[in-house]
């Protein structure tokens, strides 16, 4: 897809992935509707985009019905909406039994219901052809220690990604599913920068994680999974989950370590 000129709906545009991806798409000429809960990052990122007359913001203060069903109203007529990002998330690295009610709670809403919700309301807006892309996380593909609902929710985002592009394939609507591994945004708290350097985990800029992502709307790749080693370590996990159990296993203490220290979880 070529994206000049396209119409891009992007959730979680104040965080650290949305502003690259917002520039990037940008860049390439398309119109983008940032969303999210920063009404100020929002405006401040507006202005530093190119052409800042050409994109607008849409503020959702809880992603209720009622806001969704507005969010919708923006479209008509001749102003289709070409691309939406599902890229909003949210984190909690701790034990389970330390994420509280509403740490689950949060993740749940965040990751997959509202992405779920918003596709929803969304749908009938979406141009053939048209993008659905919804960002999920190397996790949602391995299950880790400290990440069990942000995995659990990742995971229900590619299962959703796969069941809904297999349904609209007759519409000439393509659903596009990224699994980024670490990446450098506040959504991660210094806890989980101090583990990924204990273990000499790859990490990745938000940079290039939206340059990645622009090249797969353009090409319409339907799935795509960053880091070679992450990728390995996902067909190991897939054909022979023993092995990763066990090699999750001896990391383990270090893991529960930081996992016990102090965070802040942040949304993006």
């Amino acid at each position: 897809m070529n994206l000049n000129n396209k119409t891009v709906l992007l959730t979680g545009a104040s965080g650290g992935i949305g502003q690259a991806l917002a520039q990037a798409l940008a860049r390439k000429g398309a119109r983008v509707c940032l969303v999210g809960r920063n009404e100020q990052a929002m405006t401040l990122l507006q202005q530093h985009l190119p052409y800042p007359e050409r994109h607008s913001i849409a503020l959702m203060r809880s992603y209720s019905d009622e806001e969704i069903t507005g969010l919708a109203a923006m479209f008509s007529g001749e102003n289709k909406l070409d691309i939406l990002i599902n890229n909003a998330g949210s984190s909690r690295f701790a034990l389970f039994e330390h994420q509280s009610f509403d740490d689950i709670r949060e993740q749940i809403r965040t990751n997959i219901e509202i992405p779920a919700l918003l596709t929803r309301g969304l749908l009938e807006k979406i141009s053939s052809p048209g993008i659905v892309l919804n960002i999920g996380s190397i996790f949602g593909e391995i299950g880790h220690p400290a990440w069990s609902v942000y995995s659990a929710t990742k995971a229900a985002t590619h299962r959703f990604s796969e069941a809904l592009g297999r349904e609209l394939q007759d519409r000439d609507i393509t659903v596009v599913y990224a699994a980024p591994r670490a990446t450098e945004t506040s959504l991660n708290s210094d806890a989980v920068y101090a583990l990924n350097r204990k273990l000499g985990n790859g990490s990745d800029s938000p940079n290039f994680v939206a340059a990645r992502l622009v090249q797969l709307l353009e090409k319409e790749q339907k799935r795509y999974r960053f880091g070679v080693m992450e990728r390995f370590f996902v067909k190991v996990n897939a054909w022979f989950p023993a092995i990763v159990d066990r090699a999750l296993g001896k990391k383990l203490p270090v893991i529960q370590t930081f996992a016990r220290s102090k965070f802040t979880g942040e949304d993006q």
